[in-house]
């Protein structure tokens, strides 16, 4: 195979071919620029002070993984399944991988938020660099920059690199995919598709199907571009193909064919399989909305969206509420800059890199952003982190490429993929810089005196008002927080038009005047997404459902709701409490009391119970003990609901010294000190006493695991030492294992309260009453 060079970044001093080798996959050997290597040292230095600044304060984040984290650094097996507990009762509702790392590290390190949470930003920062180097290796190291400076200030970025969601390891895979898609690319070489099969089967192991959304993409372009015949190309795509199902296959296998009895069972899924999972609740019913056993789907609603928690969906949802300031900030800059770009290329060659780059890039924002927008199912805004590193890459790209057009001939040494020649060197036109860079794809049509007359002028017009829609937007995006800093968003739009006008001007200024002119463009550019990102690491998060940024207008926050009401018309109860005593972070009211539509059980309270007017007129069936209003738990220690947000549905339980003293109570003798209702009320108990806890019912309470009768053989057996009541939701079709319990522990076993809490003590065995 030939060798391949960089498309875009021209020497200064124009430097003779290298001879091509086969099968050679080493950089190019044209010398970056003095400033790019400092630069970007700059640039991952800055990246890991943003995401490690303070990382602590976050304490454990999302307690879900924490505890699932915590379980795997003292269990084996519960590492390889991704139990939520030591004593492998039941996995977490995806696929380990990221668990592996943050556990890995709390193995050596002790547990603890950091060994936790550092693994997370380092995936951040290596993600950059990736990103930085994909980009870089066709377009040059300033467009490299530019991309990975987009990716790491991007706020929701910052947020879940700072957080032990699933979704810092997939972007991170994901990126390494489409640098080693780029490398295949060049010479068309098995070993790098191969390669992209392996990372896209591990990105499986992290977040199931999501990694799939970009599988179209890698394959249709290497289809497309690559250098060699159809059917090495089709050959090729089928060993990649089964690269992913190899990587990813035998961790699915493992749990599909180990006997259920041998292993935990499947969280998030009805019938203890992997399978079920991958397609149903984590699959297509994030798709269709129909996922059972879920809280927050169940189907499409009238006027668009899934459910409580999947918000408005259609073709403007990245850009709406909350939505938007996660993402969206330069979303509009590179839908603009694609298409641009691909105008530039115009009928270049098969194997053009110019247009291959843009096609892998703009599909991978196109499909995810698509499926994003149009889901029916659970979707948070955290999710859209995926098309960060896609947003930075256009950016990046449509940017050099205009700014290239100021020099209408090609820059020497250009090599396309799968030949040796180079474009002969030319002397640069009249009056524009020597070295500026310019697409080979371009080459032939700019030699034309037609093109030299009003290319130059498009280009940078199109750059000026490319600034301006992206200065425009970030004052929509700012006005959505109007007591947040109200000043940036008058700056911003102001810096950002006068450096549209500016560049307008830019073949007119002095030539030590057009740094200056760039400097004020990015600054007003990236201000927004900057200042997002430094709230968002000065900030803790923690729960199921964290946010970048301020507060927004309609947005969920740092974790609740909506304006502190949940969305989708799902009502509060009066008082803004849920069974289990937790609350909507924010305390969101509701005056009506009524729940019409988006609660589980249409309207009324699990089990039947009405709300009448702030009292529940009795017990929650099946919810055991007698805490306020009839619900059980209804506050915790250091004041704090003892379910947690949402009846321990979203946050974690928080234990006072009491009830942590009584749940280490003879430890030792049992396999789980405890059991409750849901996984994140499970897992504040398990994270303050380092002991498993059972989380009945899986994250929402609707999983059957464990059964009434495996429960009463458990307790028969002295296994479990206490029942803390409080916690989960029944909804969409899932089991009521997790009421039959509590409603079996009520009638069997005598309550004690601790802190407001309701526990009961199993240790007596079925003869208690």
């Amino acid at each position: 195979m030939d060798r391949t060079e960089t498309l875009l970044t021209a020497p200064a001093a124009p430097e003779p071919p290298t001879a091509a080798r086969p099968d050679e996959h080493s950089p190019p050997t044209r010398r970056s620029p003095a400033w790019a290597r400092p630069a970007l040292a700059i640039l991952l230095l800055a990246t890991g002070l943003l995401y490690l600044w303070g990382l602590g304060a976050s304490g454990w984040a999302n307690s879900f993984y924490a505890a699932a984290v915590q379980a795997g650094s003292v269990s084996w097996k519960a590492f390889l399944y991704g139990s939520s507990d030591a004593a492998n009762s039941i996995t977490v509702d995806k696929t380990p991988a990221s668990l592996w790392l943050m556990a890995l590290s709390v193995r050596v390190f002790g547990l603890n938020s950091w060994a936790m949470l550092v693994p997370q930003a380092l995936c951040g920062v290596a993600s950059v660099g990736v990103l930085h180097a994909t980009v870089k290796r066709w377009y040059g190291p300033a467009a490299g920059l530019i991309a990975g400076a987009v990716l790491a200030v991007t706020p929701v970025a910052t947020l879940m690199f700072r957080f032990n969601n699933p979704d810092a390891l997939l972007v991170l895979l994901l990126v390494a995919g489409a640098y080693a898609t780029v490398r295949a690319l060049e010479t068309a070489s098995t070993r790098w598709i191969v390669l992209v099969g392996v990372l896209v089967g591990f990105g499986f192991l992290t977040k199931m199907l999501q990694a799939f959304l970009v599988v179209p993409v890698f394959a249709g372009v290497y289809l497309l571009a690559a250098p060699t015949g159809l059917w090495r190309r089709v050959r090729q795509l089928l060993l990649a193909g089964l690269a992913v199902v190899v990587s990813a296959g035998w961790w699915v296998a493992l749990v599909e064919l180990v006997p259920a009895s041998a292993r935990p069972y499947i969280g998030g899924s009805q019938s203890n399989s992997i399978l079920e999972l991958t397609l149903g609740y984590n699959g297509l019913g994030r798709i269709t909305g129909e996922e059972v056993g879920s809280v927050g789907g169940g189907g499409a609603r009238p006027g668009g969206g899934g459910g409580p928690f999947s918000g408005q969906n259609g073709v403007l949802r990245m850009f709406g509420g909350e939505i938007g300031g996660q993402v969206s900030w330069l979303l509009p800059a590179a839908l603009i800059l694609l298409v641009v770009g691909l105008l530039l290329a115009g009928r270049a060659a098969r194997t053009d890199c110019t247009r291959a780059g843009l096609l892998l890039w703009g599909g991978w924002l196109l499909v995810t952003g698509l499926i994003f927008s149009f889901m029916s199912g659970i979707f948070h805004a955290y999710y859209t982190v995926a098309l960060a590193p896609a947003i930075g890459a256009l950016v990046g790209i449509g940017v050099t490429l205009l700014w290239g057009q100021r020099r209408l001939l090609p820059a020497p040494g250009i090599v396309q993929p799968g030949t040796s020649a180079a474009v002969p060197a030319a002397a640069p036109v009249a009056g524009t810089p020597a070295g500026d860079p310019l697409p080979a794809s371009a080459s032939a049509e700019a030699a034309g005196p037609r093109w030299q007359r009003w290319r130059p002028l498009a280009a940078t017009a199109t750059l000026a008002g490319t600034l301006a829609v992206t200065v425009w937007w970030a004052w929509v995006l700012l006005g959505r927080s109007p007591d947040w800093y109200p000043w940036l968003r008058t700056t911003v739009l102001v810096a950002g038009l006068v450096g549209a006008m500016l560049l307008l001007l830019v073949t007119r200024l002095p030539r030590r005047l057009v740094p200056v002119v760039l400097g004020l463009g990015a600054a007003a550019a990236l201000a927004g997404p900057v200042a997002y990102a430094v709230q968002t690491a000065a900030t803790p998060h923690t729960g199921s459902i964290p946010s970048a940024g301020p507060f927004v207008a309609g947005g969920f926050g740092r974790g609740g709701f909506p304006g502190g009401r949940p969305p989708g018309g799902m009502e509060m109860p009066a008082g803004g409490q849920f069974p289990g005593g937790g609350q909507f972070p924010g305390g969101g009211q509701n005056g009506g009391g009524q729940l019409p539509g988006g609660f589980p059980g249409g309207g009324q309270f699990p089990g039947g119970g009405q709300n009448g007017g702030g009292q529940n007129g009795g017990q929650l069936p099946g919810l055991p003990g007698d805490g306020r209003n009839g619900v059980p738990g209804a506050t915790g220690g250091q004041g704090r609901p003892a379910g947690g947000g949402m009846g321990g549905l979203l946050d974690a339980s928080e234990p006072s010294a009491a009830l942590r003293e009584l749940l280490e109570h003879d430890s030792a003798d049992y396999t789980w000190v405890a059991a409750t209702i849901g996984s994140n009320n499970a897992s504040g108990y398990q994270l303050a006493t380092g002991e498993p806890v059972m989380p009945i019912g899986g994250f929402n309470g609707s999983d059957p695991s464990p059964t009434l009768a495996q429960f009463q053989r458990y307790v028969a057996d002295k296994k479990i030492h206490y029942f803390v009541g409080g916690g989960g939701f029944r909804a969409n079709g899932g089991s009521s294992a997790s009421q039959e319990i509590a409603a079996w522990v009520a009638e069997t076993f005598t309550a004690q309260t601790v802190d407001g809490v309701t526990v009961y003590d199993l240790s007596a065995g079925t003869e208690a009453s």
